[in-house]
């Protein structure tokens, strides 16, 4: 395994492996038996950062969610897990109640709603302090002021180390860290969106991503994507966003649904609109030209290629059993040549 240093304050930064294992369907998909002996595995194989969140996965059987964090909770129990293993979560987009979603009731991001949520997430998994807390979606009726102190205060108690962003604005997050270096407050340094090789249009009308719940992939999405969207979409890895990313390599990004639910070697998993444009197939191409040459998979490319970006990239993957899991594990010594890089990203 290899690792990388998330976070810059001495106090609560952290090392983690750079590949990232997803909680998504553990509890309810997955069983526990399985979810525990793929967590195992990941763990023998030097694998150090988890990722859950408080609303996983409440599509499956009408809940809130929790059962991720509550399986997570077990496994650390049983195992004796430590701070060795750092655990992140996410609040913001719980359910407010049983049957609904968080697309028309979500819990949000008051300060109330952080800290309630957060204390709630910690019983779950078992944890005085939550290693990674992540804002999981946009809340735009909350002023940002409040959520950036509502994340401070616990950081300053003692039951949050590091703060993270997913499915925001560039500006936003811009927003959000300004006002908290300002008022000299911790602030986002790590940021979650869905990021992978094959590159997305950017032309088409803008329209909410379609709430399809994945029960198959391993990929850690709370749904999966189906439908156009825009460059600058919250939950995409934008142009802004890889900019941002240049200019503040302080911050480390984390890709969720890298390998596209399946996408690029499932033929009953066809690629979306998004990706249905004159680019898509050279860069299928590509990828699979090194694949042969590498003696790998396509996924594997795709998680290298990742992995060893010109912004470093931590894969965000999930898996359902532990072949696929171990798939994703052998990616990490997959070393792409200069050569095999420059062909990947100069197709299509």
């Amino acid at each position: 395994m290899r690792y990388r240093t998330i976070g810059k304050d001495p106090e609560t930064r952290r090392e983690v492996s750079v590949l990232s294992l997803g909680g998504k369907l553990f509890g309810t998909a997955i069983s526990e038996p399985t979810s525990f002996a793929i967590l195992d595995r990941y763990v023998e194989a030097g694998g150090t950062f988890i990722d859950t969140s408080n609303n996983y996965a409440f599509w499956i059987n009408g809940s809130q969610g929790g059962e991720s964090e509550e399986l997570l909770g077990r496994w650390r129990r049983s195992r004796g897990a430590g701070a060795e293993i750092v655990m992140a979560t996410k609040v913001g987009a719980r359910p407010l109640a049983p049957g609904t979603s968080y697309t028309d009731n979500a819990e949000g991001l008051s300060a109330k709603v952080i800290r309630e949520s957060a204390e709630r997430s910690r019983e779950r998994l078992g944890m005085a302090k939550l290693d990674l807390l992540y804002a999981h979606i946009e809340d735009p009726a909350v002023p940002l002021q409040e959520t950036v102190e509502g994340f401070a205060e616990l950081v300053a108690e003692g039951t949050v180390g590091l703060l993270g962003v997913s499915n925001h604005w560039a500006w936003r997050v811009e927003r959000a860290r300004s006002l908290a270096a300002a008022a000299g407050l911790p602030g986002y340094e790590v940021l979650q969106y869905h990021h992978s090789y094959l590159q997305q249009r950017t032309d088409l009308p803008s329209s909410p991503p379609a709430a399809q719940p994945d029960r198959r992939n391993g990929d850690d999405l709370a749904t999966v994507r189906r439908g156009p969207v825009q460059d600058g979409d919250q939950g995409v890895l934008s142009r802004d966003l890889r900019s941002y990313l240049r200019a503040e390599p302080e911050l480390a990004l984390v890709a969720y649904s890298p390998l596209l639910a399946g996408g690029y070697v499932r033929q009953d998993k066809p690629l979306g609109a998004e990706f249905d444009h004159p680019g898509t197939p050279v860069r299928l191409a590509a990828a699979r030209e090194v694949a042969r040459e590498a003696g790998a998979t396509v996924n594997q490319v795709v998680l290298a290629w990742l992995i060893g970006a010109e912004v470093p990239v931590i894969p965000l993957v999930g898996a359902s059993s532990v072949a696929q899991l171990d798939e994703s594990l052998a990616a990490v010594d997959l070393e792409l040549t200069a050569q095999q890089r420059a062909r990947l990203d100069a197709a299509g």
